[in-house]
């Protein structure tokens, strides 16, 4: 089929075919469709959208451009989590371990920092010698021996997939729900998973900014995974704030180890890791309602159970064995830090989080183009949360940054995008989680 007539055939408001997305999606992989010809098909998706079944015939396709893994025999349902982004967002460090240890098998395949957002690979790889792109045997041996591995996209994994991403990224049409769907669960497929619980980030520190944008994406998901013959569930939380204490790769990590030695345990963050756990080992049949899993989830973490996942997972993947006992031996500290203090008394009342984001970005720890180096020492730590009460020059957050003018920067973008308001005026929390799909 020829590709322009494809192209047209969307650009005009018709539906697809199976056989005009496969046509596509071959194109993608054996390179007989151009980069304009793909830019083309992308926005005309954009402005026209694709219907459900579209969606699952394009989803399926990306699916099947690759190798696709299967798990045999394995004594426990196998299962994944997904979140759209966030800022501080580093609940797949302890989940995936903490599932793992509660009898499923989480094969994670994870992505890096986009915009401002970090990304889970970027915090792992923060670790020495971590491996995050192991073969496809290692990959499939850690899973089966320590019941989780996180890694990211491989060449033969969903390689449509990976060609449509990489055109759409430069081309303006990352926010199509149908491409953004396709995307995420042609890879969650090709992982072979038997249940996949997606975290819809909502708020101003999300890509997802509007309830309607999150609703759309979220019923989106679930429907195309169960159309494509995988259990999804989607929850919608709340990302107007700094989820957890931290933002920055070692520092989310640090963070991460705490909560699993027990050390340290952010009360929203804690509510949201054993939200999304507790939902995968409903769908996987381990706990029988939601009070069952929370009761498995806190003894794994009690017990030090999902704490020793995760060290056998550094360590499977190439890190030292030791990280959780030794973390300040092989995890660097930036040489600078400076605290950001209130500038008058008052109520922590909001906060702009994709421009806190975008400050730690600009520290160096995220990208502004693809082949940019991180320094994973760089970000924030001690970010106090909403609705905190301080007086004139109580601290609320901590700079870590390679020098004193990058620092300086830092505070200052950081106190521009937090609001005080006076200690009486009426303020509640938002809720962490607005919404349940599926």
């Amino acid at each position: 089929m020829w590709a322009q007539e494809i192209i047209r055939a969307k650009r005009d408001g018709a539906a697809l075919s199976e056989a005009q997305i496969q046509s596509m999606v071959r194109g993608l992989v054996d390179g007989s469709w151009s980069e304009g010809q793909i830019a083309a098909l992308a926005m005309a998706v954009l402005w026209r959208g694709m219907s459900r079944a579209e969606c699952v015939a394009l989803t399926r396709a990306m699916r099947d451009s690759g190798r696709q893994m299967h798990w045999r025999d394995l004594p426990g349902p196998v299962l994944d989590k997904h979140s759209s982004g966030g800022v501080g967002d580093k609940i797949s460090l302890m989940l995936a371990p903490l599932v793992a240890a509660c009898g499923g098998f989480v094969p994670m395949i994870s992505g890096r920092g986009l915009g401002h957002t970090g990304g889970t690979l970027d915090k792992l790889e923060a670790i020495p010698g971590f491996c995050a792109t192991p073969e496809a045997a290692l990959f499939e041996r850690i899973v089966r021996e320590v019941g989780c591995a996180i890694i990211g996209q491989t060449a033969d994994l969903a390689p449509a997939d990976g060609r449509f991403y990489a055109v759409r990224d430069i081309s303006a049409t990352v926010e199509s729900v149908p491409l953004i769907t396709a995307s995420i669960l042609s890879k969650k497929l090709a992982a072979g998973l038997q249940g996949l619980v997606m975290d819809v980030k909502c708020g101003n520190g999300a890509f997802a900014d509007s309830p309607w944008m999150a609703q759309e994406l979220a019923h989106s998901i679930v429907g195309v995974a169960a159309g494509a013959g995988l259990p999804t569930r989607a929850l919608i939380t709340d990302m107007n704030e700094v989820l957890g204490q931290t933002v920055g790769n070692s520092l989310e990590l640090l963070e991460a180890m705490k909560y699993l030695r027990g050390e340290a345990r952010e009360p929203r963050l804690h509510a949201l890791t054993l939200a999304l756990a507790g939902e995968m080992l409903q769908l996987g049949g381990l706990a029988v309602n939601a009070a069952d899993a929370e009761a498995k989830l806190q003894a794994a973490l009690d017990s030090g159970a999902a704490a020793e996942k995760f060290a056998q997972l550094v360590a499977a993947q190439g890190g030292p064995a030791d990280l959780l006992e030794r973390p300040d031996r092989y995890l660097a500290a930036a040489p600078v830090q400076r605290l950001v203090c209130a500038p008058r008394a008052g109520r922590l009342s909001a906060m702009q989080t994709r421009e806190i984001g975008l400050a730690v970005v600009e520290l160096g720890g995220g990208r502004r183009q693809a082949g940019d180096r991180i320094d994973v020492r760089v970000g924030l730590s001690d970010v106090l949360p909403l609705g905190t009460v301080f007086e004139v020059g109580q601290p609320f957050a901590m700079v870590h940054a390679a020098d004193d003018p990058a620092a300086e920067r830092a505070a200052a973008a950081v106190l521009a995008a937090c609001d005080f308001s006076e200690p009486e005026a009426p303020w509640s929390p938002a809720d962490l989680i607005q919404a349940r799909v599926g």
